[in-house]
């Protein structure tokens, strides 16, 4: 069974998400749920003709794809730390298995399913109705801070 967490952590990583980084908020990303065990995130990133990446198809661009795989990998480290010390994407691959559907949110799940003393590892999915059938998928690393805090969080 899955360790949610509670109003309280729900409320900073709805901060961490929205506040913190301003262009997940000007891209228009969303929360929409975590867990503890496994730790995971899920994040939508709402339909815009603004992020249309070719306008002969309709196809969200790919560079907004890639920031709410990041978005969602970094978030589910959080998850993993349970505390919010400051962290730096240090590798992101993105492998674009298809095409999403026009006009419709996407989501991204991530899971970290390893922290070292320094590095969080982390997998992720992008999709539009299930995620066992994604049309991109995300590996990537995290460094992780032993020094100063989250700007604006509480620590």
């Amino acid at each position: 069974m899955s360790e949610v967490p509670s109003t309280e952590e729900l409320a900073l990583f709805q901060q961490l998400i929205r506040e913190h980084v301003p262009h997940n908020l000007a891209l228009g990303v969303h929360f929409v749920q975590a867990t503890f065990e496994p730790s995971t995130v899920t994040l939508r990133l709402e339909w815009s003709d603004k992020l249309i990446g070719n306008p002969t198809t309709g196809v969200i661009h790919g560079g907004a794809v890639t920031t709410l795989l990041d978005a969602v990998s970094g978030a589910s480290v959080y998850t993993k730390l349970r505390a919010p010390l400051p962290i730096a994407t240090l590798d992101l691959r993105v492998d674009f298995l298809g095409r999403p559907p026009t006009g419709r949110d996407i989501f991204a799940k991530a899971e970290c399913y390893r922290v070292t003393r320094s590095v969080g590892f982390v997998r992720a999915v992008a999709f539009v109705d299930d995620e066992k059938n994604p049309f991109a998928s995300a590996s990537s690393t995290f460094a992780l801070s032993t020094r100063g805090s989250v700007p604006g969080v509480p620590s």
